[in-house]
C-alpha cells in the first residue's frame, strides 16, 4: 500500500513538472513571438516612413538616385599607377522645404537670411539668387562638392531644411596637370574633351566597376614640360603654348601639354574658354622645323648624294610673282648641311623643287601629314593640305614650311620616324606594355634616319639650335619661327616659335616639340622673338629635368660620329 502510494505520488510529480515546462516553453514562444512582431512592427513603420518621404518630402530625384546606383566611375593613371582622376565621396547641399513639416514655412529665418549667412561660407556664391531659389521653395540642390567642414559650418545654422546627401564626385588630384589629355566629368555624369571622354563607357561599365585605366602620361615628365612651357610663355609674354614628348619606338605620349591651360575640379567661363588643344587640334604652318623633313625625302629618294654640294643662296628665287628669301645673307652658295644649320629658305627650296612635288608629296602622306593625328583624343585637327598634285612653287614653299599647317603631334610623328630608323607609327596615349612590338610603317630607309640623326646633332652642335645643346643628353633638333598668315598675308610682326628636338641622338628615345604662339620680344629672349632665343634655350633647360626621370643620364664620353660633316660646315647665323 506504501509502495504504491508512493508510486503514484511520484508520477503526480512528474506530470506536475512536464506540465511546468510546458508552460514555460509556452511563455518563451510568447516572448519571442512578441519580441519578432515588435521588430517587424518597427521595420514596417521605417518602411512607410521612407516611402512617405520618397513620394512627399524633397528627397532628390529619381535620376540622382538612379545616378547614386551606378557604377563608382573608375581612376585614370599615369603609366607609374599615380591617380590623375578619381572618384570620392562627396558632401552636396540639398534644399529639403517639408523637412520642418507641416503647412509652415520651409525654413526657421527668412530665405534673405539664410542666403546671407551661406554666402559667409561660399564667397562666390550669388546671394540675390539664393535668396530667390529659397523663396521659391523648390526641392533641389543648392550647391555639389561641399567640404565636411562647410557642411558643419551649414549645420550650425539649425536650418533643418538644409541638408547634406553624400554622393561619388570626379577629383583631378593633380589640378590642372594633363587638363587637356583627361578632360572632365560634367554635371550629367558624363566624361567630355578628353580621356575622360574616350574613356566613358569603359570607366562607367558595371563589369568592369572601379577599374584603372592607365595612360602613358608620366606626371613627372609632364610636371616639367608645363613648368617650362609656362615660364618660357612668361618670359615672352607669348599668347599661348604648347608641347609633346613622344617615345619615338612606341609613339606612346609621355607628355602633352596646352597653354593656358583649365581645372578640370571646377569649369567656369575662364576654363572653358582654354580647353581648346593647341597640341593635337590647332594646325599651323610651322616653318622651317619641316625643312629636315624635306631633305630627309630627298636623302631617301636619290636627289641628294652629295652633302658637300653647293647649291646657290645669294638671290631670292622668283617663281609664280612671288620671291623666296632668307632672313639674312648666309653668302653665296651653301651645302645641305650648311642649309640646314643656317635654316635657308632659298637652299631647301631648290632641294625640293629637285625631289619634285610627287615625292615629297608621297613622303608627307607616309608621315600622316594629310589627315588628322592618330591619337586617341576626341579633338584632332584636319591638316590644311594643298590640293591636287603640286606645282613647283607650292613644292619649295611647302618645302621649307610654308603653306601646309599641321598640329604639333604630327610634327612630332615624323621626327620620330626620321630619327628612329625610318618607321612612323601612331601616336599613343595608352600605356604600351613593355616589350610590346608595336607595328608601324617605314618611311625612310634606316641609312637616311642615320644620316638625319647625324645632321640634326649638327644644327644643335653649330647651327641655331645651339641653346638646346644639354651637356652629355646629345640633343639633335631644327628651330622653326614662321609668320602667321592674316587676312592680308603673312603678319611680319606675329610668329609661331618651334623647336622640333630629338635626344640621346646616338640611340634616340624621345622627341620634343615645343612650341610659342606669338612671342615678343623681351629682355629674357635677349630682344628676339625667333625659335633659336625662346624655344631651344627651353628644350635647354627641359631635356635635363626630364633625363633621368626617363632613365637617360648625362654622358660627355658619348656622342653621335659628325666628323665627316663638321668640315663641310662655315660659320653663319640663322633662326
Amino acid at each position: 500500500m506504501n509502495s504504491i502510494a508512493v508510486s503514484t505520488a511520484m508520477n503526480s510529480g512528474r506530470r506536475d513538472l512536464v506540465n511546468v515546462r510546458s508552460r514555460s516553453l509556452l511563455v518563451a514562444k510568447w516572448r519571442v513571438l512578441w519580441v519578432v512582431l515588435g521588430f517587424a512592427g518597427i521595420a514596417l513603420a521605417a518602411i512607410m516612413r521612407i516611402a512617405f518621404l520618397g513620394m512627399f518630402s524633397g528627397m532628390p530625384s529619381a535620376a540622382d538616385l538612379a545616378a547614386a546606383l551606378e557604377p563608382q566611375r573608375g581612376d585614370i593613371t599615369d603609366r607609374n599607377g599615380v591617380p590623375l582622376a578619381r572618384a570620392f565621396p562627396a558632401y552636396s547641399l540639398w534644399f529639403n522645404p517639408a523637412a520642418l513639416g507641416g503647412d509652415g514655412p520651409p525654413l526657421v529665418h527668412s530665405p534673405a537670411e539664410v542666403a546671407a549667412a551661406l554666402g559667409r561660407i561660399f564667397p562666390d556664391l550669388d546671394v540675390a539668387d539664393m535668396t530667390k531659389r529659397l523663396a521659391e521653395g523648390k526641392p533641389g540642390y543648392l550647391r555639389r562638392r561641399i567640404l565636411p567642414e562647410d557642411a558643419n559650418k551649414i549645420h550650425a545654422l539649425g536650418e533643418p531644411a538644409l541638408e547634406f546627401p553624400r554622393e561619388t564626385e570626379r577629383f583631378y588630384p593633380q589640378g590642372s596637370m594633363a587638363a587637356h589629355v583627361l578632360g572632365f566629368v560634367g554635371a550629367d555624369g558624363q566624361g567630355h574633351v578628353g580621356m575622360e571622354e574616350v574613356f566613358n563607357k569603359r570607366l562607367t561599365d558595371p563589369a568592369t566597376r572601379g577599374a584603372s585605366a592607365a595612360l602613358a602620361i608620366d606626371t613627372r615628365v609632364q610636371g616639367a614640360l608645363e613648368d617650362e612651357l609656362s615660364r618660357a610663355m612668361a618670359d615672352t609674354n607669348a599668347k599661348g603654348a604648347a608641347g609633346v614628348i613622344l617615345d619615338v619606338d612606341t609613339g606612346e605620349v609621355v607628355a602633352l601639354a596646352s597653354l593656358p591651360s583649365f581645372n578640370p575640379n571646377l569649369i567656369d567661363d575662364a576654363g572653358e574658354a582654354n580647353i581648346f588643344n593647341r597640341v593635337t587640334n590647332q594646325v599651323y604652318e610651322l616653318g622651317s622645323v619641316m625643312k629636315p623633313i624635306t631633305v630627309a625625302s630627298a636623302i631617301d629618294a636619290g636627289t641628294v648624294t652629295d652633302l658637300g654640294r653647293r647649291y646657290q643662296s645669294s638671290r631670292p628665287i622668283s617663281i609664280g610673282g612671288f620671291q623666296i628669301h632668307d632672313s639674312h645673307s648666309f653668302g653665296a652658295s651653301l651645302n645641305v648641311p650648311e642649309a640646314l644649320i643656317h635654316s635657308s629658305n632659298i637652299v631647301t627650296a631648290q632641294v625640293a623643287d629637285e625631289l619634285g612635288g610627287a615625292r615629297l608629296n608621297a613622303t608627307m602622306r607616309a608621315l600622316g601629314m594629310d589627315e588628322r593625328p592618330y591619337i586617341e583624343l576626341p579633338a584632332r585637327g584636319f591638316p590644311l593640305w594643298p590640293p591636287g598634285n603640286w606645282s613647283r612653287i607650292t613644292t619649295m614653299t611647302v618645302g621649307y614650311g610654308h603653306g601646309i599647317a599641321i598640329t604639333p603631334l604630327h610634327l612630332a610623328e615624323a621626327y620620330a620616324a626620321m630619327v628612329n630608323g625610318g618607321i612612323w607609327r601612331p601616336a599613343t596615349l595608352i600605356r604600351v606594355q613593355p616589350g610590346t612590338d608595336v607595328a608601324g610603317r617605314r618611311v625612310f630607309k634606316a641609312s637616311t634616319s642615320a644620316r638625319m640623326r647625324q645632321l640634326l646633332r649638327l644644327i644643335v652642335d653649330l647651327g641655331t639650335g645651339r641653346k638646346a645643346n644639354a651637356a652629355g643628353y646629345r640633343v639633335g633638333g631644327k628651330t622653326g619661327s614662321a609668320e602667321k598668315p592674316g587676312n592680308h598675308g603673312y603678319q611680319k610682326t606675329n610668329i609661331i616659335a618651334t623647336f622640333a628636338a630629338a635626344f640621346p641622338m646616338d640611340h634616340p628615345r624621345y622627341v620634343i616639340i615645343a612650341m610659342l604662339d606669338e612671342p615678343q620680344a623681351t629682355a629674357a629672349s635677349s630682344g628676339q622673338r625667333t625659335a633659336a632665343w625662346n624655344t631651344a634655350p627651353m628644350v635647354g633647360r627641359l631635356v635635363p629635368r626630364i633625363g633621368p626621370l626617363l632613365g637617360i643620364m648625362p654622358d660627355a664620353t658619348r656622342d653621335v660620329d659628325i666628323s665627316d660633316l663638321a668640315p663641310l660646315v662655315g660659320s653663319g647665323e640663322g633662326e
